[in-house]
């Protein structure tokens, strides 16, 4: 069971994705804004981030460049209604595994999930 950060400031979207996230058997923490985002990304304990572009305080791509600042190995998916070929492309360069437009398929949001998780997994076998 991996341990997901939600970095939405929508509600109801946060809930939407608890309720596929922990139906996958994974445990959900929401968070909606970027600074707190931030800051619990950095705390430790989680093994995969998904962050919305639109937030409070810190917006996602704010957070996803100071991440990899801090040298962070999180990895992040993005999840936004942002959806210019500069946006996904900016956000992909600066080091997200993955890029969602929204609206989007919950499903495939656990699969591409899914599939990050398993991908870290065997790296960190292979590393360890």
């Amino acid at each position: 069971m991996a341990h997901i950060l939600v970095a939405d400031d929508d509600d109801l979207l946060g809930e939407l994705l608890r309720f596929k996230l922990e139906g996958a058997g994974h445990r959900v923490t929401i968070i909606g804004d970027g600074r707190s985002a931030l800051d619990a990304a950095l705390s430790g304990g989680y093994d995969l981030m998904v962050l919305d572009t639109m937030m409070p305080v810190l917006s996602g791509p704010e957070v996803l460049r100071a991440l990899v600042q801090q040298k962070s190995r999180l990895p992040v998916v993005m999840l936004t209604a942002r959806k210019g070929q500069d946006d996904v492309l900016d956000a992909l360069s600066a080091g997200a595994r993955d890029y969602l437009t929204k609206p989007f398929i919950p499903d495939e949001l656990v699969a591409r999930v899914n599939a990050i998780l398993k991908t870290e997994s065997a790296r960190a076998a292979t590393d360890g």
